[in-house]
């Protein structure tokens, strides 16, 4: 035995083992593999194992021809890929940013991301595309309102507000049809205020965090106790992780008592049911005034 050899090999030179066949229970015999190394059979390598490992073959550790060590250390030189020639990113997002500009009879353009899965539907029940769906909404919409002025004053009303998205439901553009065109304009964490104003006028959109933020001076203007602050404060961290919706009259009980538990407690904080409604109803205008 080898120092580190842990097989070994029998000769059998007189052929014995062909005195022990027995075709009906051994089978026929297998066929001899090739050698792995040499791929010869019988196999062809040299029989002497390898002086430093006693192995044949010899499994002694490649070494690196360029830095001589083992396992090599050579740096890989890996080459960046280049940014898209047309966004300028890498990973290329034209796909995901792919726009469609709509020219429509104002003249000016409109810009919505190419979204495949998005899907409309015309009053008459027939599949249109985003693009002829916004053509639409735009020849519709000065039925609701004449000018932008006007948006933002029914818009700045909970009362009005509600009765303009019911009506806007029943022409075809309800609120679900209304939230996924944030996607096509790209404007997600906005109002739906900037979703009429931008396929109406082209106004520029808002986020809803950015719009409760430019709103706080003149809030705290109009409103001059703490208290009011504190509770205006709590219904603008709702609309911006929820939306307008937080802003509806008829969220205003249970924002109430979600902040201060009853009715009674809070107008021992904000003073009388009117005064609260007030309140609720009087700051959401500065959320719109420009």
């Amino acid at each position: 035995m080898y120092d580190g050899k842990d097989y070994f090999t029998i000769y059998d030179f007189v052929k014995a083992h062909y005195n022990f066949a027995d075709p009906e229970w051994d089978g026929e015999p297998l066929e001899a593999e090739s050698c792995k190394v040499c791929n010869n059979q019988p196999c062809s390598c040299t029989k002497e194992p390898c002086e430093q490992c006693g192995f044949n073959p010899c499994n002694c550790p490649k070494v690196c021809a360029e830095c001589n060590l083992e396992p090599c250390e050579c740096e890989e030189e890996i080459s960046e890929p280049e940014p898209c020639s047309d966004c300028g990113m890498q990973p290329c997002e034209c796909a995901r940013e792919e726009k469609i500009v709509i020219e429509l009879s104002d003249g000016k353009v409109r810009q919505i991301k190419h979204v495949s899965s998005a899907m409309y539907w015309s009053p008459d029940g027939k599949p249109i595309t985003a693009k002829e769906f916004i053509e639409r909404m735009f020849d519709d919409l000065p039925r609701f309102f004449k000018d932008e002025d006007q948006l933002r004053a029914i818009w700045s009303d909970p009362t009005t507000r509600e009765k303009l998205l019911e009506d806007l439901a029943e022409a075809g553009y309800d609120d679900e049809k209304l939230e996924s065109m944030k996607d096509l304009i790209d404007a997600k964490d906005s109002d739906v205020y900037d979703v009429l104003a931008y396929v109406a006028y082209t106004t520029e959109t808002r986020t809803r965090s950015e719009r409760a933020e430019r709103a706080q001076p003149l809030i705290k203007k109009a409103f001059t106790n703490y208290k009011q602050h504190e509770f205006i404060d709590f219904i603008l961290d709702k609309y911006v992780a929820e939306g307008v919706k937080e802003l509806a009259a008829t969220k205003m009980r249970s924002l109430i008592e979600l902040k201060y538990n009853t009715i009674s407690d809070a107008a021992s904080e904000l003073g009388p049911p009117t005064v609260i409604r007030e309140t609720f109803i009087g700051f959401q205008q500065y959320l719109y005034s420009g």
